[in-house]
């Protein structure tokens, strides 16, 4: 069709271009931000919204004050180890002085080192008797640890089973949740596609087009963009569904427009030739002319070939001669281009 415009024509047809992508671009931001918007009218769901949350709270001060007590009781039982370690070494050292004691006493067989042999032994017994002690501190902390952590594993599969009850229950909604949303989206978006698809037949051509194809550019973004992409899946089952539906519905709608199309057609070429040539625009004779096929019947024809004047599919006149000049022309053009005569008045004359 740019072929036939104007020079000025055309600057201007590619100006109100820029204004329909431009008015869409708004409008796609305005719908963005409403559908961004959306999701706030519901309350956003969490975890803990399907727990009980006294039961839940008292499993984890459980968990926090067992981790605690561990952790004190670590601290304690590293002091404690130490001192066992310290009371250990003493009872060896004392232990090994007095076995060699002893072996001195068996050579020099002296009674009076009988006092010094009890008081030796005592001794050797009150250092056994703190390494016992020493590792009774550590048992005791290693009890003390023991208990809880198992105390803390305890809640802590308490509060598993509830956490893993709560999720199915937050999944439940929280798809419920998304379907909700998607309605809303849909509500939203699928009147905007239906008046889109109505400015679309009835409006397209009209003076304030660029108007209509902007609102129609933002509606099939809104819908394959804003829309679909939320689709709920339900592993996947529902997008392939809706897929072919949405196939079949455009595919039927695409095979009756081509049938009706054909139907025209036929109708068209049976009217008179220049009943057809009037009803025909101007600009679209041009277009399918600069395109070497015939303007009725829209079938490739050689329009470099001289000797045709006439489509050999529909036999409506492509060339004519002009009567002043009787030079060789479009049967489309308004004016003669070899001596200028307004061919219309002279087909009315």
């Amino acid at each position: 069709m740019s072929k036939s415009l104007r020079l000025s024509e055309k600057w201007f047809h590619r100006g109100l271009w820029l204004v329909a992508l431009v008015f869409a671009s708004f409008l796609i931001g305005l719908g963005g931000t409403v559908v961004d918007d959306l999701p706030k009218v519901e309350k956003q769901l969490q975890l803990s919204d399907f727990m009980d949350k006294t039961a839940s709270e008292a499993l984890r001060n459980t968990i926090k004050a067992s981790d605690k007590a561990v952790k004190e009781a670590g601290d304690v039982l590293e002091q404690s180890q130490l001192k066992l370690s310290v009371a250990r070494a003493d009872t060896v050292a004392a232990r090994e002085t007095f076995n060699n004691w002893l072996a001195t006493r068996r050579v020099t067989q002296q009674a009076d080192q009988d006092a010094e042999l009890i008081s030796r032994t005592q001794a050797l017994d009150a250092l056994k008797a703190k390494e016992r002690a020493a590792g009774g501190t550590v048992e005791a902390q290693q009890q003390l640890i023991l208990n809880a952590q198992q105390a803390s594993q305890r809640a802590q599969i308490f509060l598993g089973e509830q956490e893993q009850a709560a999720q199915k229950k937050l999944d439940s909604e929280s798809r419920q949740l998304e379907l909700r949303v998607f309605l809303y989206r849909l509500a939203l978006t699928l009147p905007l596609l239906a008046i889109a698809g109505w400015l679309f037949v009835k409006k397209r051509k009209g003076t304030y087009w660029p108007f209509v194809w902007g609102f129609i550019f933002f509606a099939l973004f809104a819908f394959f963009v804003e829309l679909v992409p939320y689709l709920p899946s339900y592993g996947g089952y529902v997008r392939y569904v809706v897929g072919i539906i949405i196939t079949v519905l455009v595919g039927r709608q695409a095979i009756v427009s081509l049938n009706r199309y054909l139907e025209k057609q036929k109708l068209a070429e049976q009217l008179p030739d220049v009943q057809r040539r009037e009803e025909l625009s101007y600009d679209t004779a041009l277009t399918r002319l600069s395109k070497a096929v015939c303007p009725g019947c829209e079938r490739a024809v050689d329009l470099k070939n001289p000797e045709i004047d006439f489509c050999p599919h529909c036999g409506i006149s492509l060339f004519d001669h002009c009567t002043p000049c009787n030079a060789r022309k479009s049967a489309f053009s308004k004016f003669c281009h070899v001596c200028g005569t307004n061919a219309i008045k002279n087909i009315a004359a």
